[in-house]
Order: structure tokens, then C-alpha cells, then sequence
């Protein structure tokens, strides 16, 4: 097992931010960049699919990266979106990373292509081949249309040194409890749901890569530490004040409502690119009644862009 990756806590799944012509507005990237970090979280994910990494240019994932890199500066830990439904793309994207100095990539199953269980090994054991940068695997079966099972997972742990850790968004927690009882040591697991964050760092967990730090860093560095801590009724406590938001933010697809709330905030421009667009303006006003219900009682300097 690669000794050298050893983040554990909040990373943010930090969104794209687009100017009003559609366009990356990377001086708005900085200070989001920064806002993270004012808010103490322990990592930054770029380019993943919260990033709308889907809709960029290679060029685009490039110098996102770069660019969070940059003005990141070494404060924080980078851990670079870098998947494709290709594994040769897959390659040229993470080979990338590595050059641009990402700490880590994070790296989905491959979707559409809809692999077996022994695809998925083939798939990280050639990435992992051909390039020497801790990997963290992420499996989201909701979007790829395939679940790589705990077997799997845990075999790949076993037998692919640099393969690091895992993003678990499959929903089944018996799954992801199966993973931490039996992985190698020092391999790490991650939710990919916020609103599993509780449950799974109690039950041994690592940490979240979340998106509603994206909103709310400094109530979700709360709830991880809290966790991790084991201070398990504060954690309940925040874990429930945060829940409304977590399952606001999937009222429809990811990342729709955090940039609206996100724009709600005055953190960026609520734009998109096709096929996402803007929320309906119900689900709009439920997710502004929830966001700024849980902002109440916090005084939390949010604001940096023009209305």
C-alpha cells in the first residue's frame, strides 16, 4: 500500500464556476479556492463530476487544475478529477495531473460501457500501471450504470499498491461496511454522499468528498471533525441540522442546486453548461428556504461577487 497519501477529513467537490458567456471564470476559481481554504477544509477536488468535468475541454480540465494548484499554493491537499469511460483517456488525463503536481486523482468507474467486475480490475490495474500518482477510486452507480462490488474493491486494495482509497457513493452502506472491515491497511474510505458522512466515518471511515461544502465548508469541517473526533453528539447534531441541505442539493441533479445555491450566496454566477440548466423555480424556492434556514443561526462570511 502507498504510504504517502494519507488524507483524511473534508474535501470539497468544488463546482466550475462560468461567466455569463459560458466560458471558465478562473479569477472567480481563485477565490473560491481561497474561500476553501479560509474555511479550513482538508482537500479540493477539481474537475470531478460536481466540476462539471463532463462538458470541459481537456485543455479546460487542465488548467482548472493548474490553475486550483497554483493558488493553492501547498496550503491544502489537491486531489484532481481525472475519468473518462476510457481507459486510454483515463491515463492521458491522470498523466496530466501528475504533471501538473495533484496530490492524488480521484477517478470514476467507467460509465456507460456498463463493465463486468473483472473490466473494473482490468481498468485501474492499467491506469495504475502507467502512472506512479496515488489513486483514489470513486464508484457512483447511480451515474456509471455499474457497481464495483466490495470484492472487487477490496481486491484491487489488496493487489495495486498506488490505488489508495475510495469514494463509496453505491448507497449501500452494508457494502461500504464491508469495505472497511476488510481493507489493507492503510487504504482509506471516503463517502461520496454527505448525507452518509455520519454513518460512515462512525463506522470507520475517512472522511466525505462532499458538495455541500461547496456552501457550507465551515458546518461540514464541523460535522467531519466531530466524527473523526468522536464526539458523537455533536456530530448528531450537526449531522441532522445539515441533512435538509444534503437532500436539497439532489432535488435535481448534481450540480444544479449548489451553483443556484451557490449563486443564492453570491459565491458564483448561476450558469451552466447544456445539457444541464437553471432549476425550476419551485425547487429553487425550497432549496433557498432550506439553505438560509440552516445559515441562520451561523455567522459565516459568504459573498464576493458582484449580483
Amino acid at each position: 500500500m502507498n504510504k504517502n497519501f494519507n488524507f483524511r477529513g473534508l474535501a470539497t467537490a468544488l463546482v466550475t464556476p462560468f461567466n455569463e458567456s459560458g466560458e471558465v471564470d478562473y479569477e472567480n476559481l481563485k477565490r473560491l479556492v481561497e474561500w476553501q481554504i479560509e474555511n479550513k477544509v482538508d482537500a479540493i477536488v477539481p474537475v470531478g463530476t460536481t466540476g462539471e468535468s463532463a462538458t470541459l475541454t481537456d485543455e479546460e480540465q487542465y488548467k482548472i487544475i493548474e490553475t486550483v494548484i497554483e493558488q493553492a499554493n501547498g496550503r491544502i491537499t489537491i486531489i484532481a478529477g481525472a475519468g473518462s469511460n476510457s481507459t486510454k483517456k483515463t491515463i492521458k488525463l491522470a498523466k496530466h495531473a501528475k504533471e501538473l503536481q495533484a496530490d492524488a486523482i480521484l477517478t470514476i468507474t467507467p460509465y456507460y460501457n456498463k463493465p463486468t467486475q473483472q473490466g473494473l480490475y482490468a481498468h485501474f490495474a492499467e491506469v495504475a500501471s502507467a502512472v506512479d500518482i496515488p489513486i483514489i477510486m470513486y464508484n457512483v452507480p447511480g451515474r456509471t450504470g455499474v457497481n464495483m462490488t466490495a470484492e472487487t474493491t477490496l481486491k484491487i486494495a489488496e493487489e495495486i499498491p498506488n490505488v489508495v482509497g475510495i469514494k463509496e457513493s453505491s448507497g449501500n452502506l452494508i457494502q461500504i461496511m464491508q469495505i472497511i472491515k476488510n481493507r489493507p491497511e492503510g487504504f482509506k474510505v471516503y463517502s461520496g454522499d454527505d448525507s452518509f458522512a455520519f454513518p460512515v466515518i462512525l463506522a470507520g471511515g475517512d472522511g466525505v468528498i462532499s458538495v455541500a461544502s461547496n456552501e457550507v465548508p465551515s458546518l461540514m469541517k464541523q460535522l467531519v471533525s466531530a466524527c473523526l473526533e468522536g464526539q458523537l453528539e455533536r456530530a448528531r447534531e450537526l449531522h441532522y441540522k445539515l441533512l435538509p441541505l444534503m437532500e436539497a442539493n439532489f432535488i435535481e441533479t448534481n450540480p444544479i442546486p449548489v451553483k443556484a445555491a451557490m449563486a443564492m450566496l453570491g459565491l458564483i454566477k448561476e450558469v451552466y453548461r447544456l445539457p444541464l440548466v437553471k432549476m425550476n423555480e419551485k425547487n429553487k424556492e425550497k432549496l433557498r428556504n432550506i439553505l438560509f434556514e440552516v445559515l441562520e443561526r451561523e455567522n459565516v462570511s459568504i459573498g464576493f461577487i458582484e449580483k
